[in-house]
């Protein structure tokens, strides 16, 4: 009676899912909406998904249904734009129609809407705004910012020569370097690479960027609310993000016991000038919410994602000698040994410019875009987008695009270099994104890269640990973003 029960049931159960089905594909009949596989009810097309590497599944069915194709994400259908043409017309050419946040679970919780990152409409517009402009104030792409580089560059080195040439993971260093840039222009502040609050709060950005992309972390993006209730390393997510939001807002509250209206020392104090201003606009976006998550915002973007970078350029360089040892005859030759590396010899070096493009371009640090979402009903290559649809601009397909790249899926510098050796730009690269929306801290980043880069180089040869034959440069984690694995280096004193 009871093995007949449950058969019973689980006929019942699969009728229920055809009908579902049948219903689902009656109600998108005749319409005009890019094709892509079925999806079962409440999993999506979970199935399709290769959580380890979320890219390469969607590469696969841009394959079968073309460059425009719609992914059920659990319930929330997607729809992904892919190849560079696909993804330039999107942010390019139609940015105003793509320009708005769609959500993510993950960090839906965590922002709420607030700050620069997941803000949509009036409230991203203003706080963008106002973020570009301050940023640029307090010297972002400017000689004060590169002095400040070079300083922290000097601290860097001093940790650097401690290792004696033995093998250590430089991730922690690396990281240390790029939050101290980024809390000089947000905070008014360096700190000691021994100071433990600081290194708790590196630790826990750290660990949270790997939590993102696990297998617990895209799960709660597809079911966020059974993931919600479940425990794993999702919760550590959270904890740890959480954490990270109390550090800036304590030290946003101690800006404002000594904030001078005549001389702000930091975005931080521009910001609390700019809602003193604003007392009276009760439609406001200068609120003390929007303070704590745009410095959040800011502070984590402006720290993992340059360290990472600059860590997995480091590991480029150890794997290919012959590209490292060119890179260090153009620093010999227009730097030389008498003083540190500036900006003003980025354009007389080229092929250091191309290797640093390059490398980007194979880490592909955030392969599938931050999710958007169409502020009105539009049309993408003959297909019908509703207003309000989630959008996946997939900037892997751009970085690895065969039109643009001869050999997209290898190293190779001169993608970048034309026939006489002369720096050329391609528009496929787009690490930062591209169009309205792009990283803010694009420049910044830029700059960093190229004179921690240099620095190093400058004074080091890059090696495998004794008995390591290969560095591994392949993602460790591919979700949302592309995290290399940990990895021994040898610095040794040239």
């Amino acid at each position: 009676m009871d093995l007949l029960d449950n058969t019973t049931i689980l006929l019942l159960f699969s009728l229920c899912c055809l009908l579902l089905l049948a219903i689902q594909r009656k109600g998108t009949k005749n319409k005009n909406v890019p094709p892509g596989p079925t999806p079962l009810p409440f999993i999506g097309n979970l199935l399709q998904l290769n959580f380890k590497n979320l890219a390469g599944s969607l590469k696969k069915m841009s394959e079968k249904y073309g460059p425009v194709f719609t992914v059920h994400f659990g319930s929330e259908p997607v729809v992904v734009l892919h190849g560079y043409e696909t993804v330039k017309e999107a942010l390019v050419e139609r940015g105003d129609q793509f320009v708005h946040r769609g959500s993510l679970p993950l960090v839906d919780k965590t922002n709420k809407g607030l700050g620069i990152l997941m803000s949509s409409g009036e409230r991203w517009v203003q706080l963008r705004r106002f973020s570009l402009a301050t940023l640029r104030n307090f010297g972002m792409g400017k000689k004060s910012i590169e002095e400040q580089i070079q300083e922290e560059a000097t601290h860097l080195m001093k940790e650097l020569r401690a290792k004696k040439g033995q093998p250590f993971d430089p991730a922690s260093l690396l990281s240390c370097a790029s939050c101290n840039v980024i809390s000089h222009i947000l905070l008014g502040e360096r700190f000691s690479y021994q100071d433990q609050e600081y290194l708790e709060v590196l630790h826990m950005l750290t660990e949270s960027f790997r939590l993102e992309n696990s297998v617990a972390g895209q799960l709660y993006g597809l079911f966020p609310s059974i993931m919600e209730y479940l425990p794993g390393s999702h919760q550590t997510y959270f904890k740890n993000l959480f954490a990270i939001q109390a550090f800036v807002a304590k030290k946003v509250k101690e800006h404002e016991r000594n904030v001078d209206p005549n001389a702000p020392r930091d975005f931080v104090d521009a910001f609390l000038l700019k809602m003193e201003q604003e007392r009276s606009n009760a439609k406001t976006e200068f609120t003390r919410e929007n303070l704590n998550m745009t410095v959040y915002d800011l502070f984590i973007a402006g720290t993992e994602t340059t360290s990472i970078t600059l860590r997995y350029i480091l590991m480029v360089l150890t794997e290919y000698p012959a590209v490292q040892a060119k890179v260090r005859q153009e620093v010999d030759q227009v730097i030389g040994q008498e003083r540190p590396p500036a900006m003003k010899d980025r354009p007389q070096m080229p092929f250091t410019e191309a290797v640093l493009h390059e490398a980007q371009r194979c880490l592909d640090l955030v392969p599938l875009g931050l999710v958007r979402m169409v502020k009105q009903d539009t049309e993408i290559q003959g297909f019908a987008i509703p207003k309000g649809t989630s959008i996946f601009t997939v900037l892997s397909s751009a970085l690895h695009d065969h039109g643009q790249f001869k050999n997209p899926y290898q190293f190779d510098p001169e993608h970048f270099l034309d026939e006489n050796g002369a720096f050329k730009k391609n528009g496929a690269d787009m690490p930062f994104s591209a169009g309205k929306r792009n990283c803010v801290g694009e420049g910044l980043a830029r700059m960093e890269l190229f004179l921690y880069l240099t620095t190093i180089l400058q004074s080091f040869y890059l090696k495998r640990p004794p008995g390591v034959t290969k560095i591994d440069v392949t993602p460790a984690l591919s979700g949302i973003g592309n995290i290399p694995p940990p990895v021994l280096l040898c610095l040794s004193p040239r």
